[in-house]
């Protein structure tokens, strides 16, 4: 009888498990179990696009894309950017947003890529200048310009150097073929930055009349400091040129006072009859 009821137990207790492991595996499924994801097609950048690039079908793809993913102003289909510039570079499988394009009025290159009311500017640098190619576009820079100061006497000259634009956006950065004096091909590094018009007259004129020089500096930076600007005597310690020392008064003595010589007399001419006579009066001066 006992036995019989061992057995019994037995043979519950390993129903009873096998039913626990069976709830307990068909739960862990059921939580582990991903749910089939949502797909669409969105645009994406074929290869590398430089800014001002008018996109076509050769630089553009569609790929899928996770719908719970969607990023605002992603294109959906080709068409909606066929004939459309972008206005930052745009790199390979990057999404193309709406963010990055130009109007399809806009028409295209670097133009595309200024703001209403600002100023794209180029100048001419060295390696030295570019910050040795470090300048690319979507960096920051400081414009530092050096020259001489006008008005030097003694025929001395003395130079100055202060940053006249702080923080200005690089557009572009680049070589163009110039000739020189001789009409020789010249290969000339080109930067073109962001300015507003004020700026841009000041770029201009520090860059004929002076010589510029670019201050890279971090892309989160936005701080102004506006530092002071240096002079070439303050900076090699050279001072200011040493005036002419003033004439100083000395005191004469044992001297007598000068005595004022006496005034002229007065001459008279008589004539009586044919006779001349000339007369002198002295010159008296009554108090």
């Amino acid at each position: 009888m006992n036995k019989t009821r061992l057995i019994i137990g037995l043979v519950f207790a390993m129903g009873a498990a096998l039913f626990m492991s069976y709830f307990v595996y068909h739960t862990v499924q059921q939580a582990t179990k991903s749910r089939p994801v949502q797909l669409q097609q969105i645009v994406v950048a074929a290869e590398p696009i430089p800014l001002g690039t008018r996109l076509d079908s050769t630089n553009m793809k569609t790929i899928s894309w996770p719908v719970d993913a969607a990023i605002t102003g992603m294109l959906t289909r080709p068409e909606q950017g066929i004939d459309r510039a972008v206005i930052a570079e745009v790199a390979v499988n990057e999404p193309i947003l709406e963010s990055k394009l130009a109007p399809r009025s806009g028409g295209a290159g670097l133009s595309v890529a200024i703001p209403e009311g600002m100023r794209a500017v180029s100048v001419a640098v060295n390696d030295v200048v570019g910050v040795a190619g470090f300048v690319m576009p979507g960096t920051f820079v400081d414009v530092l310009v050096t020259a001489p100061i006008p008005g030097m006497q003694n025929g001395s000259q003395n130079f100055i150097t202060r940053a006249i634009l702080e923080n200005v956006r690089v557009l572009a950065a680049g070589q163009r073929i110039e000739q020189d004096r001789d009409g020789k091909p010249l290969t000339v590094s080109v930067v073109t930055v962001l300015v507003n018009p004020e700026d841009a007259s000041k770029l201009t004129m520090a860059s004929t009349e002076g010589k510029i020089q670019l201050a890279l500096r971090n892309t989160i930076d936005r701080k102004t400091p506006a530092p002071d600007p240096i002079l070439e005597s303050a900076l090699f310690g050279w001072g200011a040129p040493a005036s002419p020392p003033a004439p100083q008064m000395r005191r004469i003595t044992g001297l007598k006072p000068a005595v004022a010589a006496p005034p002229s007399p007065y001459i008279v001419e008589i004539i009586v009859g044919g006779k001349r006579e000339t007369k002198s009066f002295p010159n008296q001066i009554t108090q």
